[in-house]
């Protein structure tokens, strides 16, 4: 930390020669701001709104460290959850993130009030949501978070809510740099990004952003204890100490952000707005003991020939994923027959290529790799919009109507592309039980390669009618037909009620739903893991739900799932700066999504998947499918407050926010669904959460700290036969900064995530395998960091 500190004071010194400038970058969401989630007004505000939605702006999300964006929202919104996932296959790239304890692909996710395409990668529960890490900070004027069921106003995924990233449309330049590192000395992390926007005269504007991320790995690791008895074993040897690494993988990664509009003749005007991310990562897999590991068995067919000739210490895979995300919109605006009217197209691309080294496929004994290309996702979308609004005067009402009509054709392809023959094949070794594919991440053989694809066609009428001053309701009904499952028609009403100009009350009730996805319904997936009690690898299977062996075990077709939200609350503000909301809210799901119990691979069901070109296959100890297995009923209370005041010269800030949530299966069938992942869909996320955030800004200095405070939560998993339960009691997280406007250009902050170095309860079921803390945890389990940050702006 010297080097911060030496920075600081320099900086400091500085500051002080330099004339007093200061304005407050402390920005608490104010209800008096325009929105345009949520409504189909211009001309409508967060306390004039029906239902709640957070706004969160450009200077909040620069006060959290992180360079991804579902740390910032899970920092200021409690009901926003994202979990870290260290050395967890494609879900430490690609981090869950929930809103309200639902499913991460629950969450519709906008970018300038536009669809978003999905990740190609499937992960918990063969969840398939937005991956919000592909979106930068600086390209952001503000994200507005809709809490509350809104399918019957945007289509499928807006059970939980929607998130609307509002690209910047301001002039001048913007950039900074940051640096910083944990109090581990590990995980360092450069950022550098930058954004300038130029005026077309009075016509329009191009706004470019660019930024750049190059973040190290940290690891949290205890030697394991089947490494030191090999060690004491093969003294002649050296052991990696550890011989893997529990944390955060090494990441690089470049975004790239593009807003632009253009008023042409007529009144009519041009848009276009794209994203470009290019990013690679790599991090390890399980240790592989040759002492226990059937990959350093002798074969008769490679006489001579061990992998201890190769690994004599063991191996850890290094798995890593090379990715390339890009979405363009455009689109023409204008004004016919009393109508606003908006035409849009989009098209959106993930592409995941994964890679895997320092591992083997020990079927093909010598003549293996031991680098590997394993296969590709693709995920595509196009999408064609057309909007139009319009005011309607009604003799019976206070105010004008405001009728909204829409229609919509979404075409959405998922692709696998098949890896290196050597990633999946089965050599000649596999029959003397050297197990096939690349260890670690078998590739995606060609039976399992292809492309699906699936088509929506849907039309929408939205209509808010404001009955007098006071009271008004807002009315939706969705119609929308997929060519994979049928059709849907989903509806929503909104009440409000102003008893007066500093508080109103609101309610709704809507109904909604998600489409299953082509990935869901079509993919198939090997993969492995440790047993943390017999320190064994297995392998298991997902089968798509069409497949014949899945289908003897009882899978069925992929349904939709479908939702009912009930919610009320109030919002209130006065005239000395404070403003206020709570919100109560009921979310109940049926036919969720998740994988299936577990099924025995019999020597008949294993020569069935091998027939069918299955990669590792001949070493397969399990399999399991994607179901509609589960209904939940999700009850919660939001309370968000903020209270801005002058103070001895300056301006005090404090937002806070507190979130309780509470969910319960009410129903399953123990033939599709362990208990296990009953006691993680319920106790998986803390009941409580909640943050408060303190900023005083004076002359050209700015102060913050903000608490962050999660609730206990458990994790559990099946392993061996046995049960492994465990609870984690509350954290709560301490962050700081100073900033100083050293020109009024230039500022400087220095400042600690996670001050007083706060670790999570120790996982004790994972320590076999020299992990300390779970994987599953909803926050940071690296402890404190530190870092410093330089901004400019003019």
């Amino acid at each position: 930390m010297k080097l911060l500190s030496t920075t600081a004071w320099a900086v400091l010194a500085f500051a002080l020669a330099q004339p007093a400038h200061a304005e407050t970058a402390a920005d608490a969401a104010s209800v008096d701001e325009l929105i345009v989630t949520g409504t189909r007004r211009a001309d409508r505000t967060a306390f004039d709104s029906a239902a709640p939605v957070d706004v969160v702006s450009a200077s909040a999300l620069e006060s959290i460290v992180s360079d991804q964006i579902m740390d910032k929202l899970a920092a200021t919104t409690p009901s926003f959850n994202v979990q870290r996932l260290p050395t967890a296959d494609g879900q430490q790239f690609v981090r869950p993130a929930t809103l309200r304890g639902l499913s991460p692909d629950q969450t519709l996710v906008l970018v300038n009030g536009k669809r978003r395409h999905r990740s190609a990668f499937l992960g918990s529960r063969g969840a398939q949501g937005v991956d919000l890490g592909q979106l930068s900070a600086i390209s952001m004027e503000r994200i507005e978070v809709l809490r509350d069921g809104a399918s019957a106003q945007y289509g499928s995924d807006a059970i939980a809510g929607v998130i609307n990233i509002i690209l910047s449309d301001e002039p001048g330049f913007s950039g900074f740099a940051q640096a910083g590192q944990y109090y581990e000395g590990d995980g360092e992390k450069v950022e550098l990004g930058a954004r300038y926007g130029w005026r077309l005269g009075e016509r329009g504007f191009v706004v470019a952003s660019l930024d750049y991320t190059d973040a190290g790995l940290t690891s949290r690791t205890r030697q394991r204890a089947d490494a030191i008895a090999f060690q004491a074993a093969n003294p002649t040897l050296d052991v990696p100490n550890p011989v893997q690494r529990w944390g955060q993988p090494d990441r690089q990664m470049w975004r790239g952000a593009l807003n632009a509009s253009y008023q042409a003749a007529d009144g009519v005007e041009l848009y276009a707005f794209a994203t470009y991310t290019d990013s690679t990562g790599v991090n390890d897999f399980n240790w592989r003991n040759p002492s226990t590991d059937s990959s350093f068995r002798t074969a008769a067919v490679f006489p001579g020939w061990n992998l201890r000739s190769i690994y004599p210490t063991g191996f850890s895979p290094q798995f890593g994923q090379d990715e390339t995300d890009y979405a363009v919109n455009a689109g023409v605006r204008g004004a016919f027959a009393g109508f606003d009217w908006d035409l849009s197209a989009s098209v959106g691309r993930d592409e995941i290529d994964y890679f895997i080294e320092n591992t083997i496929n020990a079927s093909l004994g010598p003549n293996s790799p031991t680098s590997f290309r394993p296969g590709v996702l693709i995920q595509d979308e196009k999408n064609v919009n057309l909007d139009a609004v319009r005011p309607l005067a009604l003799g019976f009402l206070a105010q004008p109507a405001n009728l909204a009509l829409g229609l919509e054709r979404r075409e959405e392809t998922y692709e696998i592309e098949a890896g290196d023959p050597a990633s999946w094949q089965v050599g000649p070794g596999a029959a003397n039980g050297l197990p096939s594919g690349s260890n670690g991440f078998p590739g995606y053989s060609p039976s399992q390669a292809g492309s699906w694809d699936q088509t929506s066609y849907a039309a929408y009428v939205d209509l808010d009618l404001p009955w007098t001053d006071a009271f008004s309701t807002d009315l939706a009904i969705r119609y929308e037909d997929f060519s994979e499952f049928g059709s849907t028609t989903d509806g929503k009403i909104a009440l409000r009620y102003e008893i007066s100009p500093q508080l109103a009350l609101r309610a709704a009730f809507s109904t909604g739903f998600r489409a299953p996805t082509p990935g869901q319904l079509n993919s198939t997936r090997t993969s492995q893991g440790l047993d943390t009690t017999t320190l064994q690898l297995f392998t298991a299977g997902r089968l798509s739900p069409l497949d014949p062996v899945a289908v003897f075990f009882g899978a069925k077709p992929l349904k939709p799932e479908t939702s009912q939200n009930l919610s009320a609350g109030l919002v209130y503000r006065n005239d000395a700066g404070f403003t206020a909301s709570l919100d109560a809210y009921q979310i109940e799901v049926e036919d969720r999504f998740a994988v299936s119990r577990s099924y025995t691979v019999t020597p008949a069901i294993r020569a069935t998947l091998l027939a069918q070109g299955v990669p590792g296959a001949d070493s397969l100890t399990s399999l399991n499918y994607f179901t509609n297995a589960f209904d939940t009923r999700t009850r919660g209370v939001d309370l968000v407050a903020s209270w801005r005041t002058d103070l001895a010269g300056g301006v005090l800030t404090l937002t806070g926010a507190y979130n309780w949530n509470d969910t319960k299966v009410t129903r399953y069938s123990t033939a599709e669904l362990s208990e296990l992942a009953v006691i993680n869909v319920e106790d998986g996320l803390p009941q409580q959460a909640g943050n408060l955030t303190v900023t005083y800004a004076r002359g050209r200095f700015e102060g913050m700290v903000r608490a962050r405070h999660y609730g206990d939560w458990t994790d559990a998993q099946f392993q061996s036969s046995a049960n492994l339960i465990q609870e984690f009691g509350a954290k709560t997280f301490v962050d700081v900064s100073v900033s100083i406007d050293v020109t009024e250009a230039i500022k400087v902050t220095a400042g600690a995530e996670n001050l007083f170095d706060t670790y999570p309860d120790e996982a004790t079921f994972q320590a076999s395998r020299g992990l300390i803390y779970s994987r599953n945890a909803v926050y940071d389990t690296d402890g404190g960091l530190y870092y410093v940050r330089v901004s400019a702006s003019f």
